[in-house]
């Protein structure tokens, strides 16, 4: 009994689910999000929260929901990459900061994997899904 179709809904969902709830959190949290992004030395802290919080919440709506999946996956992948270098910068701390910058810094990287799966599966037709998309 092939269960593919189930296992890709079950990753979709809890990936998703997990970018949903962090989008959700740069709009519920702005302000912290803002000071920790000028902490960082982000330019444009308001605008950078603001905009990765929409591509956030599209991103993982499309990826849940099968909806131009190969854009939604690309623009996580994309979002993942610059947060992770720009704000896990284990590279420049030290001690504790230093543990806990890396270990954010490799979950990242373990997510970024599971978007760059779906993003070479993004073309395919997806079971339990919309398959609206370019490809």
């Amino acid at each position: 009994m092939a269960l593919e179709g189930e296992f890709l809904l079950a990753g979709r969902l809890l990936l998703g689910g997990m970018f949903l709830y962090n989008g959700y959190n740069h709009f519920v949290d702005y302000e912290g999000r803002v000071g920790y992004s000028e902490y960082k030395d982000i330019p444009a802290p308001s605008l950078s929260v603001i905009s990765s919080g929409v591509v956030l919440v599209l991103a993982s709506i499309g990826i849940m929901a099968g909806i131009y999946p190969v854009i939604s996956a690309g623009a996580l992948a994309v979002f993942l990459i610059v947060a992770t270098l720009l704000f896990h910068d284990f590279w420049n701390q030290s001690g504790e900061d230093r543990q806990n910058e890396l270990n954010h810094f490799l979950k990242n990287v373990g997510l970024l994997g599971g978007t760059l799966v779906l993003l070479a599966v993004g073309g395919e037709t997806w079971a339990y899904a919309a398959n609206i998309g370019l490809f």
